[in-house]
């Protein structure tokens, strides 16, 4: 199977951003996309140079503080230089270090990280390795729960409609759109570059060309968001550009107007809701004297009071859909716009009916808007977790910097664990999160931090132990994802960089040395366990009476098509047409448009209604422009920064951040300049582009960028690349979620007109070499 036979021949492999056929020629990788995509991305051409890029790490690496010293906190980290060793030798003290903190602290004691993103395959899939991994060699581990891109949604939907994926992924799709849909009313919008990516893979990119085709049957898309570009040009969308954080108050303009005109649907809310009367008590002003009217509203967000009131009224006249961009809770009280969009969709009566209501994060990954696979997709076990304590994702920080101290969560009272080493593997926390300069002292207080990384990320040069391991062209995998027909064979397409080994050959070797070997491997080679996992697929075909190509034959033909479960709705559907039946699973068996529950947590950053709530941080005379930090065009999160694609985007090696003309005129900026973006948190370099698709009054520089200091050795130093998480506030969402809130901040913004420093992300640390 990896023998790779015939390089010139073209082979089926599978990413988050598509699905593609390579060969080599020339001693080049040339990847072409499926040939059934409509709008493949341009993504896929950012593997090509980071197969042999200088970026990657090519044998095992200790830093040299942590080798001569032991382990323990040190502020080095980061900041040291690096010793080469190899597998045997690294392996065995790896070993020996997991059995101490395992003895010395139990699983408690051992923190760990990941992300899903790593590959689309199912096998290789990072974060089940990893996990496996700590919980049949040690027990259990202290896990995060929830993601950077849904922390606060994923906490306030059970306790208002129901599971997060019940509501973004079985919902409203594309074809209801194309058929029933007469306005969609997109918070946030539905940009592309998000929709351009799905995790497991995706087949063919529908986005386009669907908003296409609804644009053209009539439907009208109504853009609410600080950047025009948050809609495609295909959709022929109206812009309205709130100030940012402000999209709550103009819901509620749009509902006190629904109220007051007598355009809401009193027969749904009756039936189908519970609370409204204690939520529109709030939205009339009856408790607080003041109405959270249309004229209101404008003042908060910006929008006129006559365009919220038209804009009410239009979206009371037919087919009604309201989404919500996963951008608008990754901010303070990210849990707000959830939720009053979700009762804005309530007060129109159409949740539950196709093309219609509410969805939320259409549009932010291209799951969503698909129908389900109706035969499950290859999953690998990661067994039973010992360990019952957990974080929010995003407070990695707070718990390093913090252990024993206490923390409100989703109701509960919890402390953080004592975590002495932190095992991650998948994923590049400095990408996700935020305030980079608090990260890193975090992560100085650890005994230990080890890391499996294909390149060297800002996470692996903040390593003690870096496992070099292979990228998903260098290994045979499965990509599948339960809402895309085509199950991929991923076929090697290239020997692994250097000694990179496997991440699950780094785990069957540790797990032999701790006495755990046969649990973790279960007696299988990686190319086992690829058969073991597609007899399951194979498997409910035959039961379902479809064709089940045996594994060879799947391999053969390089992709199968599964089928697709029908376009139902899911639950909100079925509780609409039959909701004493099909009640949601709500503590009500009802939408929550007042939450007793979450009232009852009494958290003053979290009402049991949705509310309009001021923000701690707000521009200033110091800091007079917004920040928004979204997600990048040219990379999915940070992977391959220094990938073709990604680089060919760059100017002057630097990230672009976008300014309106308005705001670059008053700073004497001009397109092109680098620029100095800055606030009392840290500093970073970008290319300015000047333009109008940017709101006055906000600056746009996307994640990405991998964390580049000028000067390593300072506390706060400025980042050369661009990478605006060095200027976000690491706090969470509320007492509620504790979700990310990197996607706004406060800056300002000058011209740098300094020797500009050179960029050296990509290259390898300094110091490399063999011990004495």
């Amino acid at each position: 199977m990896s023998d790779i036979p015939d390089q010139s021949r073209p082979r089926s492999h599978s990413s988050h951003w598509g699905v593609f056929r390579a060969h080599w020629q020339d001693d080049r990788l040339v990847v072409a996309p499926h040939p059934a995509d409509p709008d493949p991305s341009p993504l896929l051409q950012n593997f090509p140079d980071a197969l042999r890029h200088r970026a990657r790490i090519a044998r095992p690496m200790v830093r040299r503080g942590w080798l001569e010293n032991g382990p323990g906190p040190d502020r080095r980290r980061g900041r040291d230089e690096f010793v080469e060793m190899g597998w045997d030798e690294v392996l065995d003290l790896l070993a020996k270090e997991l059995a101490r903190v395992r003895d010395a602290h139990g699983p408690e004691g051992v923190f760990g990280g990941s992300y899903g993103w790593s590959s689309a395959g199912r096998f290789h899939h990072a974060q089940s390795q990893v996990h496996r991994f700590l919980n049949m060699a040690l027990g259990g581990y202290v896990r995060s729960v929830n993601s950077y891109s849904a922390g606060a949604s994923a906490v306030i939907l059970p306790h208002i409609l129901g599971p997060f994926d019940a509501v973004c992924r079985r919902n409203v799709t594309w074809t209801q759109i194309l058929e029933h849909t007469d306005t969609i009313l997109a918070f946030g919008g539905m940009p592309l570059k998000n929709t351009a990516v799905a995790s497991g893979g995706i087949s063919r990119h529908i986005e386009r060309e669907s908003m296409a085709k609804a644009h053209a049957r009539g439907t009208r898309f109504i853009l609410v968001s600080p950047l025009r570009t948050d809609l495609p040009e295909e959709a022929g969308s109206e812009w309205l550009a709130p100030l940012p954080g402000t999209d709550v108050a103009l819901m509620l303009g749009l509902a006190h107007t629904l109220a007051v005109e007598g355009l809401h649907d009193t027969g749904f809310l009756d039936r189908f809701c519970v609370g409204y009367p204690a939520f529109e008590r709030y939205l009339l002003g009856k408790e607080d004297s003041q109405p959270k009217n249309a004229a209101w509203a404008a003042a908060i967000c910006g929008i006129p009071a006559e365009r919220i009131t038209s804009l009410a009224r239009q979206a009371a006249q037919g087919r009604t859909l309201i989404t919500v961009a996963q951008s608008l809770q990754r901010a303070e009280h990210g849990e707000q716009p959830v939720w009053m969009a979700a009762v804005l969709a309530a007060m129109l009566g159409q949740i539950g009916l196709p093309g219609g209501g509410y969805n939320y994060a259409l549009g932010s990954l291209a799951h969503y808007g698909k129908q389900q696979n109706a035969v499950p997709i290859p999953t690998l076990s990661q067994g039973t977790n010992g360990v019952k304590n957990f974080i929010p994702v995003a407070r990695i920080a707070d718990m390093l910097l913090n252990p024993g101290a206490p923390f409100d969560y989703n109701g509960r009272r919890m402390t953080y664990a004592d975590i002495k080493l932190v095992y991650w593997a998948g994923g590049n926390p400095f990408h996700h999160h935020q305030d980079l300069n608090r990260l890193r002292e975090a992560f100085a207080r650890v005994d230990t931090l080890v890391v499996h990384e294909l390149a060297w990320t800002a996470t692996a040069r903040h390593a003690d132990i870096v496992l070099p391991c292979t990228m998903t062209l260098e290994r045979d995998d499965i990509g599948a994802a339960a809402t895309d027909p085509l199950m991929v064979a991923m076929h090697k397409l290239a020997e692994p960089f250097g000694e990179a080994r496997d991440d699950y050959a780094i785990f069957a070797e540790l797990s032999h040395r701790l006495g755990t070997g046969q649990a973790f491997t279960e007696g299988r080679t990686a190319q086992e366990w690829l058969r073991h996992l597609y007899a399951r697929t194979q498997e409910a075909l035959a039961e379902s009476g479809l064709s089940a190509p045996s594994f060879e034959q799947f391999w053969e033909m390089g992709e199968i098509k599964l089928p697709s479960a029908p376009d139902d709705g899911g639950i909100l559907r079925a509780f609409r047409e039959d909701p004493e039946r099909h009640p949601l699973p709500t503590p009500s068996g009802k939408v929550e448009i007042f939450s007793e529950v979450v009232a009852g947590f009494g958290y003053e950053d979290c009402p049991g209604h949705p509310a309009w709530l001021a923000k701690a941080e707000m521009p200033d005379g110091r800091h007079p422009l917004q920040l928004v930090a979204n997600q990048p065009y040219t990379k999915l999160h940070s992977q391959f920064d220094f990938g073709g694609y990604s680089a060919s985007q760059k100017r002057r090696g630097r990230e672009v951040a976008r300014l309106n003309p308005v705001d670059a005129a008053a700073r004497g900026i001009a397109e092109g300049d680098i620029v100095r973006l800055f606030n009392e948190r840290g500093a970073c370099l970008a290319s300015a582009s000047i333009t109008e698709d940017v709101r006055l009054g906000v600056v746009q520089l996307p994640t990405g960028a991998w964390y580049d200091p000028a000067d390593p050795m300072e506390d706060k130093p400025l980042c050369v690349h661009g990478n605006p998480n060095v200027l976000t506030r690491d706090v969470g969402t509320s007492q509620l979620a504790q979700g990310c809130t990197g996607q706004l901040t406060v800056v300002e913004v000058e011209r740098f007109a300094g020797n500009l420093p050179p960029i050296r992300a990509f290259e390898p640390p300094a110091g490399v070499a063999r011990p004495a």
